[in-house]
């Protein structure tokens, strides 16, 4: 039988592991024409989708260069998961401006880029869906994550305004916001002291989400009926307080 995703195009961003990895996947066997996209061309082809493309989403060109380029080679383009993402946490005063831009160049203006290229590709196909993957830490601020939390909220704030917008165009916009998941997104910090608090954390909640979870859920949102839109999905481990 046709997947529920049949005939549909979908593009991926930070898929050569983790959450993008997973949710590449569950798109593909749900029926998709999958397109990748990560900064390790290795690890991508290697899950040997449709099209796939070495590409920095905080880079314009490259970015709405890829997202054209898919739906010219796909036929269309129908849904795009923003999932592509920094974790550089630390107090403000021991981080760095570059990590700073990093973050913002990933997790905001990629995010940007990636969706102003998408947009009238799904308004011409007559609708589609937009997935913004964020964080819980979009939801409350912690100290020695500030800056991240500042990105994350942005995505936050960006996608229910642009829900509002793309909605008249029969573009759906859900955001994803994951606890604690076994991703290499920890891997991004060095500082001991932020390691530690991983750590600790990880012991306190126990089970912590797999990258397959998330992945399930993006997949529920993106083939819900045409009248319905799930506009947000936190999911965190049972064990997770906040």
């Amino acid at each position: 039988m046709p997947g529920p995703l049949e005939g549909r195009v979908a593009v991926v961003t930070g898929a050569s592991s983790g959450i993008g990895e997973a949710t590449a996947r569950a798109l593909s066997d749900a029926g998709a024409a999958v397109a990748l996209c990560a900064r390790r061309t290795d690890r991508l082809e290697a899950l040997a989708e449709t099209f796939v493309r070495a590409v920095d989403v905080s880079d314009e060109e490259q970015a709405t260069g890829f997202v054209r380029d898919a739906a010219g080679e796909l036929g269309g383009m129908h849904v795009l998961v923003n999932n592509a993402g920094l974790m550089l946490l630390g107090p403000v005063s021991d981080q760095t401006p570059e990590d700073w831009r990093r973050m913002v160049g990933v997790n905001l203006l990629g995010l940007l880029y990636c969706t102003h290229a998408a947009l009238p590709l799904m308004a011409g196909n007559g609708g589609g869906d937009i997935v913004n993957v964020s964080s819980v830490a979009g939801r409350r601020a912690d100290a020695g994550a500030a800056v991240y939390n500042m990105t994350k909220f942005g995505v936050h704030a960006f996608s229910e305004a642009l829900r509002q917008e793309a909605l008249h165009v029969k573009v759906r916009v859900t955001t994803v916001a994951p606890g604690f998941v076994e991703t290499e997104l920890q891997g991004h910090n060095t500082n001991p002291v932020v390691r530690r608090a991983t750590e600790r954390s990880r012991e306190q909640i126990g089970q912590v989400l797999k990258a397959e979870d998330i992945a399930t859920e993006i997949v529920h949102a993106v083939t819900r009926p045409a009248h319905v839109c799930v506009n947000e999905i936190v999911v965190r481990p049972t064990g997770q307080a906040r």
